[in-house]
């Protein structure tokens, strides 16, 4: 089929899939499919390649996603119930001094974002966020608030397990420790700019919401809506999927809160599993015995389910929780992880659709055919999809469908894939506005109301976004 047709078949598809989700307010899973379909039928394919091709980009994405996110989601279950992310929090900041305090939570807030979901591990943050922001006598808690959820996003659409960097590392077939190290690198210098940007951001007094001053006056991290409790997207997955509101995160047996280096423990053993893996690769003989050691060791599903077991053991049965305790926590961090994985596997679905099609290829190669870096594109495709839609997972693996072929055929090295998933995870954080539901999640408990959000918020994601691209292209220049 004609490569033009094939382009305008693809904006056709793009345009669909915007419109379900945001007009009709069909449920991203169901959507991606729909159109997966109707793409298919579009450009051809035979009907009886159809569902077996669906099938075959859910199944291939699924088997990454599913086991990453979910076993993430039980790690970051345990952290959460246990109490973990309030004594990282407060052992930073004692550290630190009263001084920085900010500071101290900023790096706490990257440790805990690591293996929860956004909104979760927000949300977890938002009382100790009002706590040290009253006794610094500060007037809102913007101040303190505002850096921590913009690296907490920024770690969600980087770094693994999270949905939107597993979804398009697994369409294009990266090397997953090298992603998770390249992300966790660009974690610290975005944390900086985090920090600053955020403090030129509020040297202006922004009127705070007066049912999140109430709260915050009183103490109180209670749902700034209605009073109910925490607001999160149904199903506790990532900010972007969207939903209603539900009760904050609840901690079970035993109340004291676990010492600060098991907490670190669970988070960072898997992190260095991965990490000697990737290294290993490098300086031991290929085929050699302690290599294929390594490989299994530092995989990242099995370096997780490391994680997770010392989780089990630091924070719950060493405390005196009951494996019966523990194991409903786990339990409860599956249900609302189904979704993220079943919506990045229909992105997968849909990525296969415009790989098989031959629309990817088409699309992404007229485009470099304009002379338009393959790097740049990815940022770009990614930023502009999530602008559209409000999904950052939805729009890092729609991005990363469309350029599959290209990448698959280009020859490119597993750093350069690896560069090209993160600079579509860059994007993916960039310009979060009303249609996303993590924007209401930040400016509702930090009191914004919406044209601040906007001057604020949307900025700073759209900076670190920038900044963390801005990287991704040196780092390609020195490779």
């Amino acid at each position: 089929m004609d490569a033009l047709v094939l382009t305008l078949i693809a904006l056709g598809s793009i345009a669909l899939l915007l419109l379900l989700i945001i007009r009709f307010h069909v449920p991203a899973f169901v959507a991606l499919i729909l159109v997966g379909v109707g793409t298919a039928l579009a450009t051809g394919m035979p009907f009886a390649e159809i569902i077996p091709t669906i099938v075959e980009g859910l199944g291939g994405t699924l088997g990454n996603v599913a086991l990453l996110v979910g076993l993430g989601a039980m790690l970051g279950a345990i952290i959460e119930h246990s109490g973990g992310a309030d004594a990282l929090s407060r052992r930073f900041a004692r550290i630190l001094g009263p001084a920085r305090v900010g500071a101290a939570l900023l790096i706490a807030s990257a440790a805990i974002a690591t293996p929860i979901f956004f909104d979760v591990a927000f949300i977890i943050l938002v009382p100790i966020i009002y706590a040290f922001s009253r006794a610094a006598r500060l007037p809102s808690p913007m101040a303190i608030g505002l850096p921590i959820a913009g690296l907490m996003l920024f770690i969600h659409v980087v770094v693994p397990p999270h949905p939107g960097i597993v979804g398009s590392s697994a369409i294009m077939e990266a090397d997953m420790g090298l992603v998770t190290l390249l992300g966790c690198a660009l974690v610290v210098p975005v944390g900086f700019v985090a920090h600053y940007t955020a403090r030129l951001l509020n040297r202006r007094v922004y009127t705070v919401l007066p049912e999140t001053l109430a709260r915050y006056s009183e103490g109180s991290a209670a749902d700034p809506g209605d009073g109910t409790g925490g607001s999160e997207p149904s199903g506790a997955g990532p900010a972007d999927q969207g939903g209603g509101p539900v009760k904050a995160p609840a901690r079970t047996e035993p109340q004291a809160p676990p010492g600060t280096g098991s907490v670190l423990t669970v988070i960072l053993v898997p992190i260095a599993m991965i990490g000697l893996q990737t290294v290993g690769s490098v300086f031991l003989d290929e085929g050699s015995a302690a290599l294929g050691l390594l490989t299994m060791l530092g995989a990242p599903p099995f370096a997780l389910l490391t994680g997770c077991l010392l989780a089990v053991y630091l924070l719950g049965v060493r405390r005196g929780w009951s494996m019966r305790s523990v194991g409903r926590v786990m339990e409860g961090a599956l249900a609302p992880a189904a979704i993220v994985v079943f919506v990045t596997g229909a992105g997968g679905a849909f990525a296969k659709v415009l790989s098989e099609s031959g629309i990817g290829e088409a699309l992404s190669g007229g485009l470099l055919g304009l002379g338009i870096p393959l790097l740049l594109l990815a940022f770009v495709l990614a930023a502009l999809l999530r602008a559209a839609q409000g999904s950052a997972t939805v729009s890092a693996i729609t991005t990363a469908g469309l350029l599959a072929s290209t990448v698959a055929e280009g020859g490119y090295s597993a750093l350069e894939i690896a560069l090209i998933n993160l600079a579509i995870g860059c994007g993916a954080i960039c310009l979060s506005h009303v249609n996303d539901s993590g924007f209401w999640i930040v400016s509702r408990y930090l009191g914004l109301q919406v044209a601040d959000a906007l001057r604020t918020w949307t900025v700073l994601v759209t900076v670190l976004g920038t900044t963390g691209f801005g990287l991704v292209c040196l780092v390609w220049a020195l490779a």
